[in-house]
């Protein structure tokens, strides 16, 4: 393997830690998301209003719909709600199985806002060192990865 192939894949990996790790960040208002666009395609805006003045009869033209099929045609398919909650879930699948200094750790680092504590503080706060702060952070974010199928 050539050194540039080497950077290439290290490149990759910290790309990734980024990403994951601005999702964490993210985590909060990604739920929010989830919630909008969920209720988005479950009750959209109509801007037409109903005419009262129409009378519908035999011979006027009828379509038979199902709404709620289309609602959930379209709740299955959609890509960007179906990407975000991927996300989501396996960001909740790691933090269910951390322990509690760990959980608030995540907490302190990534959901804190806005974040009063750097690293220093967070370690000071915890009772860790910088190097088991290391440690734990690159450890959920490549637990994140593996499940989310990026690293």
């Amino acid at each position: 393997m050539t050194t540039a192939t080497k950077q290439v894949e290290a490149k990759i990996k910290r790309d990734v830690f980024r990403h994951v790790e601005a999702e964490l960040y993210a985590y909060p208002f990604r739920k929010k998301e989830i919630t909008r666009l969920r209720e988005e395609i479950l009750y959209p805006f109509d801007e037409r209003p109903e005419d009262v003045n129409i009378v519908k009869g035999k011979n006027s033209v009828r379509r038979p719909g199902d709404p709620t099929a289309k609602k959930a045609i379209a709740l299955v398919s959609h890509t960007r709600l179906h990407h975000l909650e991927r996300v989501v879930d396996a960001i909740d699948e790691v933090y269910a199985r951390l322990p509690d200094p760990k959980r608030e750790f995540v907490r302190l680092k990534y959901w804190t806002h806005p974040q009063r504590l750097t690293a220093v503080g967070i370690c000071q706060e915890l009772g860790i060192s910088d190097r088991t702060y290391s440690r734990w952070r690159s450890q959920i974010i490549s637990q994140i990865a593996e499940i989310l199928g990026w690293n």
